[in-house]
């Protein structure tokens, strides 16, 4: 019961605390960045700027008709006009699911798109044998591989046969069959429900203490009957119940239903827990935040590194799997996904359970032996 009281009594003041507002204001700012400034979905077509001018109105139509197979003909067409370096040209906009295809009116139009903007730019133009001959206009710095592949694209002479021959005995296996993804906002909660719950928790906690500090409260704790660790756990608990509504704030508009809310809550429970029990052991080393700033900024730029690995999969060293974040990421990305692995959350979960628990072993030890100095 004293333990509740406690709690229920630093819960009270913790809402009256500058400390509060700034992470609930921060949670509904997170979210605006969500809502107006990412888009659920990314335009993952190319642009293509063609010229045919010199051409004869059946060779364009036959070109239009060539480059644009049955399902991608019609799926949408306009006229448009280009803006290069100010000057406005008209082109005829072809749009499909993979590429803008503009066919420009002016030939001066791709050779400053290429010069100006850095764009591929084509020129078809009429060879001698009543073909067609495609002119490129690079940049430059392509790889032979590229310029190689551009001739092979357009070389009648290429046995298409041969190459779609070693094309079949290509082997494709399917790893996952039907895979959720996640779209450009929802890949992001994970990484505002990590840093907005386990490192401002971190900083927060830090701040609450220093604060108690200043005000004599920890001394006072030196002749009063309170237990030490009544006060610790209540501020964690505190914190904990700030962290649930924060995230919530976050995911809630985001997900809707689609969220696994047990696990969600439990890793951010536990994950607030950890880096709370952090925090409260790095106040026992320094007499005020200024003298810890140093220390609070190192392990915050570290445990942002593993964001680098989240948004690019490609790049995964062995090393990165021992920043706590990198898990603490992977947890939050399960407890959204449709489908996600609970026995991974669960065991994360656990990991942080038993490194929070010792870390708040270490901190009562370490304010008891420091709460009058």
């Amino acid at each position: 019961m004293k333990l509740w009281h406690s709690f229920i009594k630093e819960l009270q003041l913790s809402s009256k605390s500058w400390y509060f507002y700034i992470e609930v204001g921060m949670a509904f700012v997170l979210l605006l960045i969500l809502l107006v400034a990412v888009p659920e979905e990314t335009d993952n077509r190319t642009d293509e700027y063609l010229y045919a001018g010199s051409l004869s109105s059946d060779y364009v139509d036959l070109i239009y008709r060539g480059i644009l197979d049955d399902e991608d003909e019609y799926e949408e067409y306009e006229r448009v006009e280009i803006n290069v370096g100010g000057d406005m040209y008209g082109a005829d906009l072809f749009v499909t699911d993979t590429r803008n295809i503009y066919f420009v009116d002016e030939r001066d139009a791709v050779l400053r798109l290429a010069e100006e903007d850095n764009e591929v730019g084509i020129e078809i133009v009429q060879g001698g044998d009543g073909g067609l001959n495609y002119l490129y206009y690079l940049q430059g710095y392509e790889s032979e591989r590229l310029r190689n592949l551009y001739m092979v694209l357009q070389n009648n002479k290429v046995n298409y046969r041969f190459v779609e021959r070693h094309m079949d005995r290509q082997t494709v296996e399917t790893i996952e069959k039907d895979p959720f993804v996640l779209n450009n906002r929802e890949n992001i909660v994970p990484v505002f429900l990590t840093y907005n719950g386990s490192i401002m928790g971190l900083f927060i906690m830090a701040a609450y203490v220093f604060l108690d500090k200043k005000e004599g409260i920890i001394t006072a704790y030196a002749v009063t009957a309170s237990k030490v660790w009544h006060y610790l756990m209540s501020k964690i608990g505190v914190l904990m119940v700030t962290t649930i509504a924060t995230s919530l704030i976050i995911v809630v508009p985001i997900m809707g239903a689609n969220a696994n809310y047990p696990l969600l809550i439990l890793l951010v429970v536990v994950t607030a827990f950890a880096f709370s029990s952090l925090g409260l052991l790095l106040t026992t080393y320094y007499r005020d935040i200024m003298q810890s700033f140093g220390a609070f900024y190192i392990i915050i730029v570290a445990m942002i590194i593993p964001n680098v690995s989240y948004f690019a999969p490609s790049w995964e060293p062995g090393w990165i799997k021992w920043f706590p974040t990198y898990h603490i990421l992977e947890g939050f990305k399960e407890t959204i996904s449709a489908g996600g692995s609970a026995g991974y959350v669960l065991n994360v979960s656990l990991g942080f359970l038993g490194a929070g628990l010792l870390l708040f072993i270490f901190a009562n030890y370490r304010f008891k032996k420091t709460l009058t100095i």
